[in-house]
């Protein structure tokens, strides 16, 4: 038997270059099939490297967010402070992956994107790795590579939880790669950050015991810490626990260390041999170390904060105050525009808030969606349900209240700022619900909402339209939306990227809880060209199901990020979204909707229901904010009709002022007075200003 072994050793070892040739040759095939798909894959190039002596460090990065580029940046920080070797950080979509087979340490972060399918930029890599890993004689390609993975996704996902990572783990070893350490798993939903730092750790500590990885200056002399114990039989750790480095003796996946081959496909050896030194198959469905990975313990984590702390310190920098455990507030730009008297936000012109008296704010971070326009740049958590611990209405109101005023002031000295508009900006009449999050899943959301408008502050909460029960339950709102961003089940799970497997359901069954409600609701509408701006038809019968007050379309804003699947081609031009409202209109038919008002700045536009909102002749889509709260207080029955007044002129669509409130100053206007005084010309104001005012 011994004698056969090595007898099909030495025969497999002379196949090398055949395998190594073999690879070559598949890897020129599938980039003819990337070319005929549109994507093409680049050269390996590096982003950053250090120069040093000893076995080479690749890190290896496949990201959608940036959070894996973040990370790799952080491990090639860690590694070039600690060791002398060389070490090169590769975006792997500028990485061959046939480049992999000259590697002495690779390490890979790899995030998983929707449903367990590899981001954009590491597909063709993705799909290469698994091609090899299942081709015949794989067992030698990687022979002389060591390396170990560490993966991003989130545990809410449930199987397809790190699919990416586990599947590059298991075709890494199939291929005869050795693993420096097992593969760490970061969960979004539960701070990612500790379990990279205690995987990063361990490698280290690994590569510094076992594979000659020489330390600098001062680390040598400290010494090698190995966490944890000898141990038989390796189980993934949980995402938050540290992990425990594999023996190399007695690991159940041992590396083969004899003349550094990798483990064999003997086909019918293949069995005696696993047998024989305790090794599984990582491709075996019944694989024990991925036994329980997928199960999702719901329990651990109630009680815990919703915000980590590495959460937290990336919301701050981006102007989020974040409040207790799980809320957050943070100035809208169109704030300090109607301070300094330069014009309101869509909701001045369509409903009559004073933009410079709204706190924007939210009593829950977490989404239940993923949606790829999202401009917080999905750096929030994300839940299905409930499960964290939770702080006190009454502390989060006042907590917010206190940091939005410690805002406003902020802006005192800011040039143009008028005084009356600062004085009345201290005191806030308006809420919008909408700053990021799922605000509606707030176990005491409709304590919240009674509070607030116990203190004269109107509410404009938004839904993302997956939890139909909840808006069921809630005690009317001055304003309550949906957002309503596509027409078909495919579109929605393309857009929204929901959480919920039954998530069509959901939406729904959340439009109609919606068309039950007595007061003013709205469907809003973001356009992104070539995502869902041709489901003309499709929207027409969602708002026929919902009858919403009001539809509010708008073009999607760029939110910037270099890993934004949104670009500049996918935002529509205002004109653009004027015809599709036009179409939009002309699709649900009936006479039951009209256009009604506009604001070119924000590319938006306002459609109304007739019956209730036009009165001989006249739109009355602004809101008696006074009536509302005088309604809400009394504890009586009230509709939407009860608390309306008249929309001013220059609201409405089709008046020169575009949705511009004539009583602010109009900086642009100015700048093209200025340009043409320079010019010795003069520029003709052609617009007829209204009287009614904000």
């Amino acid at each position: 038997y011994q004698r056969r072994v090595r007898g099909l050793k030495n025969k497999q070892v002379n196949q090398n270059q055949e395998v190594t040739d073999k690879s070559v040759q598949k890897q020129k095939k599938a980039v003819q099939n990337f070319k005929k798909s549109g994507t093409k894959p680049s050269g390996t190039t590096s982003s950053q490297s250090s120069t040093g002596t000893g076995p080479r460090i690749s890190i290896i990065y496949g990201t959608q967010s940036g959070t894996a580029e973040q990370y790799a940046n952080k491990l090639f920080v860690e590694l070039t402070s600690t060791f002398k070797s060389s070490v090169t950080v590769y975006d792997v979509k500028n990485y061959e992956p046939d480049n992999l087979i000259t590697e002495e340490i690779a390490l890979l972060i790899f995030a998983t994107y929707i449903e367990g399918t590899p981001t954009p930029s590491s597909e063709f890599f993705y799909t290469y790795m698994m091609d090899e890993a299942q081709s015949e004689r794989n067992g030698n390609l990687l022979r002389n590579v060591k390396f170990s993975i560490f993966g991003l996704g989130n545990t809410l996902y449930g199987q397809n939880y790190n699919t990416i990572a586990r599947n590059l783990d298991h075709a890494l070893f199939r291929m005869g790669g050795v693993r420096v350490f097992k593969k760490g798993e970061g969960d979004e939903s539960n701070d990612s950050g500790a379990s990279f730092a205690s995987w990063v750790k361990s490698v280290k500590n690994s590569l510094a015991k076992n594979y000659g990885v020489e330390l600098k200056g001062e680390e040598s002399k400290k010494k090698k810490v190995v966490n944890g114990k000898k141990a038989k039989k390796v189980k993934q750790a949980k995402p938050q626990e540290e992990a425990t480095l594999v023996n190399d003796v007695d690991s159940d996946e041992e590396p083969n260390k004899e003349k550094g081959e990798p483990l064999l496909d003997l086909e019918d050896l293949g069995g005696a041999l696993k047998q024989e030194n305790g090794t599984k198959d990582p491709f075996d469905d019944d694989e024990e170390e991925e036994e329980d990975e997928d199960e999702v313990d719901e329990e651990s984590d109630r009680g815990k904060k919703m915000i980590s702390e590495t959460q937290k310190e990336v919301l701050t920098k981006q102007g989020y105050r974040v409040i207790g455990s799980h809320s957050g507030v943070k100035m809208c730009r169109w704030t300090k525009s109607m301070l300094r008297g330069r014009g309101g936000c869509y909701k001045h012109t369509f409903y009559g808030i004073d933009s410079h008296r709204c706190m924007e704010m939210t009593p829950s971070m977490a989404c239940a969606n993923k949606c790829v326009f999202c401009w917080r740049h999905h750096k929030n958590p994300v839940g299905k349900e409930w499960r964290w611990e939770m702080d006190d209405p009454k502390s989060i109101i006042d907590t917010a209240l206190e940091k939005h005023l410690d805002m406003i002031k902020q802006n005192r000295g800011l040039p143009g700022l008028k005084e009356e508009r600062f004085q009345e900006g201290m005191k806030p009449r308006h809420c919008a619900l909408s700053l990021v999050g799922e605000p509606i899943i707030y176990p005491e959301i409709n304590k919240f909402l009674s509070m607030l408008h116990s203190k004269g502050i109107s509410s404009f909460l938004v839904t993302n339209a997956q939890f139909p029960d909840k808006i069921q339950d809630l005690i009317p709102v001055t304003q309550l939306y949906i957002s309503v961003d596509a027409a078909t089940p495919e579109s929605l799970k393309i857009v929204d990227r929901p959480l919920f497997a039954d998530y069509w359901e959901r939406f729904l069954g959340s439009i109609d809880a919606l068309s039950k409600k007595g007061q003013r609701t709205v469907f809003r509408m973001t356009l992104v060209k070539g995502y869902n701006m041709e489901e003309l038809k499709n929207y027409a019968e969602l708002i026929r199901r919902g009858k919403p007050d009001f539809i509010e379309i708008k073009g999607v804003t760029f939110a910037g990020g270099k890993r934004n699947p949104i670009t500049m081609k996918n935002v529509p031009w205002h004109h653009e979204v004027i015809k599709f409202t036009q179409e939009v209109v002309k699709e649900v038919g009936n006479d039951e909707y009209e256009i009604a008002c506009e604001h070119e700045h924000s590319c938006c536009m306002l459609i109304a229901n007739t019956k209730k909102f036009k009165k001989d002749g006249k739109w009355n889509t602004w809101i008696d904010f006074d009536k509302f709260i005088e309604l809400q207080a009394s504890g009586k029955e009230f509709t939407s009709a009860d608390y309306i007044a008249p929309t001013p002129d220059w609201a409405v669509f089709g008046h020169q002022m575009r949705g511009f409130d004539p009583a602010e100053f109009n900086f642009r206007l100015m700048k093209q007075q200025e340009a043409a005084a320079a010019a010795g010309t003069e520029v003709e104001d052609t617009t007829t200003y209204s009287n009614a005012g904000c």
